[in-house]
This record gives structure tokens, C-alpha cells and sequence, in this order.
């Protein structure tokens, strides 16, 4: 079945139907482009033609590219690439042009887009050659741009007529940032021209082409005298809106994610241009970002193995697990958050902690995030009235009889794990049991358990409403079912799951305490705060590990090096690292939430800056290391345990470890994870790192066996790992 289809009416109004078959929404692919452009041309030619709706037969319009289209045009290099995106330049192009005569811009016929649903990416930037977009009420489209989120930009023109359409200023949150925005809100940001109800969409989009005047086919960018809205760059407006554009994305990026960069230099060159060479310039910056490995990556990890994993990639082969009626032990932050999103999801909940006063206050935690929501124009009163029904805190343990699923979220203490596991069993038996814990051992939490095989680790990250990634923890008893059971769960309330092997520490917190202790280690080694905390930024990490500590909490920091001394004896590894926080906490500096810890905060919390008396303690050396040098430390702290575990077999997929680091701790999204990194730089350029930061720091940076073998064999691990996942 073809991609688009072609039907001309009695009234003369020809509709091009996208329907790509055996896929729930429509992606373009290359093929689909020339069908598309031989059925405009056969509108355009066949007199009997007034004017062209292009509309959807799915509830969405589009999704996007066809990333198969962006591998094959990056096989063929630079000159494929950018003949590839001429190509899709000159088909928008024409149907922008309609057939108008070049000099008069006169005998065009309109085109109209009609979306039902969803418009991203192509979906978007074919309607924005058109000459009105008409949308579907449909509030729970989203119409956008996201290509900025998964490492490349709008290249399809998307990038050139939106800064016409808008201005850069305007412009920007939807270009930079991916922003996307239901229809009413696209409207009022002028991104679309109408929202009408959905069983009307196809008759006002042909009531528009029956009436439309050969003015409204011309667009304002191809209009003598065009000028941009905002001004251009050498207009003194302009020239304040690039200058803060430039800083904006620079300050943001930290010049670490190569499209923001290229987006926008083709907005600010081609507004110094007429649109057709626009075009070109923004072919090429396209091309450049392709070519960039980062962008690859980025694609892989934050869309092609995001999916995949979402969609259960490593999902056990039994029945349906979905849960129906959910229990949470434990109404502080966690368990709260935990009940929020599961009852945001539609789930029923039991809210269960040892006083009633404390399940309320739980449930209260639920109604404030929907309060929020109302606020923000996100959340009915409906809505919110809907997901608090569902919401049952209570103290007694009777009330789980029926639940499918129990998700314990008390303190971080194995005795009153083992108690309320107990009672809990004892209620619902034969339930499957999740503990939710960041730093004990799943295997050994499970002895307390009567059923081992139906016991499993979900270790959500805080704030849960917000952080997107779900850590499950098989102990060594578990069962496939009670794995089926906690994916199918994150699948529901829309997180994105990995699974990993019970060890201390699981996946996330191995790779993100040994970055924290390198930061705070360099303090006391002499190295300037400031040095550490900007090193980690320009290498794209959201947050320093000093920032990043207060706002975990220096005390849990404490409590986690305490227990981890213990468990590991002699072995412990960090007692520098003990010595500086031990220290801060023992001044009362236990980070954000006491305003003050590694920062100096005002009254209001506000960050002020790091604190100077960590200078008294530990000053600084006069030679400091270099950049380079500190970006190692604080990579390799990571990217090394990261290979520890997969080589332990703690992390069994390559593909969980690069999108669990991205989503779970912010590890360098440019980079698409720690495994990509590595891919990237080459097995033997990080084995020569290694080999330096361990003479010079020592042993910890040691290059791991299996990152040697790779080095020595020139594999990566895309090429080892993903195939033998795919086989």
C-alpha cells in the first residue's frame, strides 16, 4: 500500500491522504517524499484541480523522519546527505510555490494541512510549506520540533521559515528546546493558523481552498521587501536578539551539543540571505551535524534504544503483567511520588505508612503536583478530583487485600524493610513484592520475604513525578514473572525501565558515587572548587559533583560512605573523600535543603556560589591540573564502573547502561551514554587514558580487562555487544 494517496472531488478539491501501512503513526521515508511530490504535481497539473488538503488517515498526522532515511543518507557521506535534504528543500518548496509564476507570484493554488493529531518534526515542517495549517481540537496532540532532543535540528526547512514565520526570538524555545505544545497552544504562538473541532477539520480545510485569494498563497518571506520579524541580525533589535541567542545557547550547551550550535548559525546566516540560499545553509549545517558522531549517538540512545527498552526489549515471555491495583508502603517522598504517578496513570492505590496523619500528609504530597499542574493550565479540576479518588491512604494493612503489585518505599533500614515486608506479605500473599531502595542489596532484603521468586528491586529516582528512568533489580531468586510484573508497571506509568543484576549499588549509584567522590577528592588535593565544578559542565554534565552532592545531601552522603566502610572492610577505598565530608558535616553544612553545604545559599535557598570557607580548610595549590586532566577524572570515575559492570554482568545490556546514564544521572547527553563515549574516543585512546590518570592518581582508574581486549581487538561496543543482543 502506498505511503500517500490522491482523490480529487466534484468540487475540485483534491486530497493527499498519508497513510504509511503497518505503522500506528505516519514517518516519512525517501520513497514516501517522491510519492508525495509526483501527487502535488499531479494536483498542480490536472486542471480540474482548485486546490490540495494533505492530511492523515491515522489519528496523528506524523512522527517524524523515518530514521532508516538518516542512516542510509550518512552511508554515502557529506555529498548524500546534503543531496538528500535539497532533495526534501525542493519538494516543500514547490508545494510552498504551488505553481504561482516565479515573477508575478500570481496562478498558484492554495494547499492546506489539515492535522487530526500529532504533527513532529517532518510532520510539522511539511505543513509549514503549506499555505495554512488547520488543526484537529485535539488537546492531547503535540505539535513541535523535537530533533534538538535526540542531537540534531529541524533540516527539512523547518529550521529557516520557523525563524521567518516567528522571529529567532519567538522562535527559539520551539527550535533550541524542542519545545511542543497542544494545538490551541500552537496557535496562540502563531506556529499554526486554526483549531477547529476534529469532526470539521476536513470541511474547513476545504472551505479554506475554495476561497482562499492568490495573496494568501504567498509567503511573507517571498514578498518584496520581507523583513524579519525581530529584526536581522544587523538591525540594531536583531542584533541584541542574536548576541542574547548566541549567549543563551552557549551558556546552556556549554558548546558541548554540536546541533544547538549549527541550528543556530543557519537561523543567524540565513536571515542575512534570500530563503533559497537560506535553504542551502541550512542543508549544510544539517549535513555537518549528521556527520558528527555525537548526533548518532544521541539518535541511538535517546531514540532508537529508548523505544526499544520502553517497548520492552528485554521483557520476559509470559503473560500480560499490567497492574490493576497497586500498594505503597511508606507516604514520604518516594512512596508519595510513587502513588502520584501510579494514580496519574490510572492505577488504584493503597497509601499505607504507621500513622494516619503520615498516609494523608502522603496523599497531600499527590494533590500538591496536580495542584501544580492546575497552575500551569496542565491539570483539570476534573483531572485532579479523578487521580486523588484514586488515591486510598490508610493504616492498615487489611486494605491490600487485591492489590497485584506492592511497591515498599520505607527508610533505608533492612529491619524495618524485613517488618513491614512481613505484614505486608501477610495481607496480600502471593503478591508480587518490589522494595525501592538506592543502596541495599535486593538478594538480601528478599530473606525476609515467604515467596524469593516474586521479590524484586525498583529504585526510582527523586523527585519521582519527574525523573524518568526506573532501575529494576533481579536478586538472585527472582522470578521472570516478578520482572514481567515491575516492567510492565514502569511501561504504564510511562518511565523508561532498565534492568539490572543485584550488586552493591546496583547501576546508577555505582557510576554516580565514584563521580561525586572524584569531585570531592580533587578539594582535597588542592584543585580550585571552581575548576571542578565548571570542568564537569564543559564536558556536559548537568550538574558539578560538589552541586550535585548538596543537592543529594551531604548526610546521606555520610550515611551511604558509613555503610559502605563497613560492608567493605579494609577494601574501602574512599577515606579522603570521608575526610572532606565528614568534615562539612560535622560544620552543619548538610547541602541545599540546610542552606549550606559545598554552596552558599541565601535565606531563600538561592545558590549564592561555592562557599569560601572550604578554602581555610583545604587551599588551594598554586599549579593547578588541566582542564583535560579534571574532565578525565571526572569521566572515567564513571564510565569505568560502568564497564565494571557490564564486564561483572550487573548490566547485561549496553543499550540500558547508555540510556539508564543519560536518564538517571544526566551523563553527558551529547555523548549517548558512557558505552557511545567510549565508541567514540576508541577503545585504545581510553585505555591511554586510563594508563596516564592511573600513574598519576592511581589504581582506581585502571583499565578494566574487558576494555583492554577491545583495545587490543579494535572493537567497539556496539559492534560486540548490540549484535550479539540483536542475535
Amino acid at each position: 500500500m502506498a505511503d500517500f494517496t490522491y482523490a480529487l472531488d466534484a468540487d475540485g478539491v483534491a486530497t493527499i491522504t498519508w497513510d504509511v501501512a503497518a505503522k500506528s503513526m505516519n514517518v516519512m521515508s525517501t520513497d514516501g517524499f517522491q510519492l508525495l511530490s509526483d501527487l502535488v504535481d499531479q494536483g498542480l497539473a490536472d486542471a480540474a484541480c482548485k486546490g490540495i488538503i494533505i492530511t492523515s488517515a491515522k489519528k496523528d498526522f506524523a512522527g517524524g523522519m523515518d530514521l532508516n532515511v538518516i542512516a542510509e543518507m550518512r552511508k554515502g557521506g557529506a555529498e548524500a546527505i546534503f543531496d538528500g535534504v535539497m532533495m526534501m528543500h525542493n519538494v516543500l518548496r514547490k508545494i510552498e510555490r504551488a505553481g504561482m509564476d516565479p515573477k508575478t507570484k500570481k496562478g498558484g493554488k492554495p494547499i492546506v494541512a489539515a492535522l487530526p493529531g500529532t504533527a513532529l518534526g517532518i510532520g510539522l515542517e511539511l505543513p509549514l510549506s503549506c499555505h495554512r495549517i488547520i488543526a484537529a481540537d485535539n488537546p492531547k496532540a503535540k505539535i513541535g520540533l523535537p530533533e534538538i532532543m535526540v542531537g540534531i535540528f529541524p533540516g527539512a526547512g523547518g529550521t529557516t521559515r520557523l525563524a521567518r514565520k516567528l522571529g529567532a526570538m519567538m522562535a527559539a524555545p520551539f527550535l533550541l528546546e524542542g519545545k511542543l505544545s497542544d494545538p490551541k497552544a500552537a496557535k496562540a504562538a502563531g506556529l499554526i493558523d486554526e483549531v477547529v473541532p476534529a469532526e470539521e477539520l476536513l470541511t474547513r480545510a476545504k472551505e479554506w481552498v475554495l476561497s482562499a485569494k492568490e495573496a494568501d498563497l504567498v509567503k511573507p518571506w517571498d514578498e518584496k521587501g520581507f523583513k524579519m520579524p525581530g529584526g536581522a541580525p544587523y538591525h540594531p533589535a536583531g542584533f541584541m536578539t542574536f548576541v542574547g541567542a548566541s549567549a543563551m545557547v552557549n551558556g546552556k550547551t556549554q558548546g558541548v551539543f554540536p546541533a544547538a550550535k549549527a541550528l543556530l548559525a543557519a537561523v543567524y546566516e540565513g536571515a542575512l540571505v534570500p530563503f533559497d540560499t537560506a535553504l542551502k545553509i541550512e542543508a549544510r549545517h544539517f549535513t555537518s551535524v549528521l556527520l558528527n558522531p555525537s548526533s548518532s549517538s544521541m539518535i541511538r540512545s535517546l531514540f532508537i534504544n529508548k523505544e526499544a527498552l520502553e517497548k520492552g526489549a528485554n521483557r520476559p515471555k509470559v503473560e500480560d503483567q499490567s497492574v490493576k491495583k497497586l500498594g505503597v508502603l511508606g507516604a514520604g517522598m518516594m512512596g508519595a511520588g510513587i502513588a502520584y504517578v501510579a494514580a496519574n496513570a490510572g492505577i488504584e492505590v493503597v497509601l499505607i505508612d504507621a500513622t494516619q496523619e503520615a498516609s494523608d500528609r502522603g496523599k497531600a504530597h499527590a494533590e500538591s503536583i496536580l495542584d501544580k499542574g492546575m497552575k500551569r493550565g496542565k491539570v483539570t479540576a476534573e483531572k485532579k478530583a479523578e487521580t486523588l479518588a484514586r488515591i486510598s491512604a490508610t493504616i492498615d494493612y487489611a486494605a491490600l487485600k487485591g492489590v497485584d503489585l506492592i511497591v515498599e518505599a520505607v527508610f533505608e533500614d533492612p529491619k524495618v524493610k524485613a517488618e513491614v515486608t512481613k505484614k505486608a506479605e501477610a495481607a496480600a500473599p502471593g503478591v508480587i513484592y518490589a522494595t525501592n531502595t538506592s543502596t541495599l542489596p535486593i538478594t538480601a532484603l528478599s530473606a525476609a520475604s515467604s515467596a524469593s521468586e516474586n521479590f524484586i528491586g525498583i529504585h526510582f529516582f527523586s523527585p519521582v513525578d519527574k525523573m524518568m528512568l526506573v532501575e529494576i533489580i533481579r536478586g538472585k531468586e527472582t522470578g521472570e514473572k516478578a520482572v514481567a510484573k515491575a516492567l510492565d508497571f514502569v511501561r504504564q506509568i510511562r518511565k523508561t525501565p532498565i534492568v539490572v543484576n543485584d550488586a552493591r549499588f546496583f547501576y546508577a549509584n555505582r557510576c554516580i558515587i565514584p563521580y561525586i567522590n572524584e569531585g570531592i577528592r580533587m578539594v582535597a588535593e588542592g584543585v580550585e572548587p571552581a575548576l571542578v565544578e565548571n570542568a564537569a559542565r564543559l564536558v556536559g554534565m548537568p550538574l558539578g559533583p560538589l552541586q550535585l552532592v548538596d543537592e543529594t545531601s551531604i548526610d546521606l552522603g555520610v550515611k551511604i560512605a558509613k555503610a559502605t566502610k563497613a560492608a567493605m572492610g579494609a577494601d574501602y577505598p574512599d577515606g579522603a573523600v570521608d575526610d572532606v565530608l565528614f568534615w562539612m558535616a560535622d560544620q552543619g553544612r548538610m547541602g541545599r535543603k540546610a542552606n549550606a553545604g559545598f554552596y552558599a545559599y541565601s535565606d531563600r535557598g538561592e545558590r549564592l556560589g561555592l562557599w569560601d570557607g572550604l578554602a581555610t580548610k583545604y587551599p588551594t595549590d598554586k599549579m593547578q591540573l588541566s582542564l583535560s586532566d579534571v574532565q578525565h577524572r571526572l569521566l572515567m570515575a564513571q564510565v569505568l564502573e560502568a564497564v565494571r559492570a557490564l564486564e561483572e554482568g550487573v548490566l547485561t545490556d549496553i543499550r540500558e547502561g547508555d540510556v539508564g546514564a543519560i536518564l538517571g544521572w544526566g551523563f553527558a547527553p551529547w555523548s549517548g551514554g558512557p558505552f557511545s563515549w567510549l565508541d567514540i574516543i576508541g577503545a585504545p585512546r581510553a585505555v591511554e587514558i586510563c594508563r596516564g590518570l592511573t600513574a598519576q592518581f592511581g589504581p582506581r582508574f585502571q583499565a578494566p580487562n574487558l576494555l583492554r581486549e577491545m583495545a587490543e581487538k579494535g572493537e567497539t561496543f556496539y559492534t560486540r555487544f548490540a549484535s550479539q543482543k540483536a542475535a
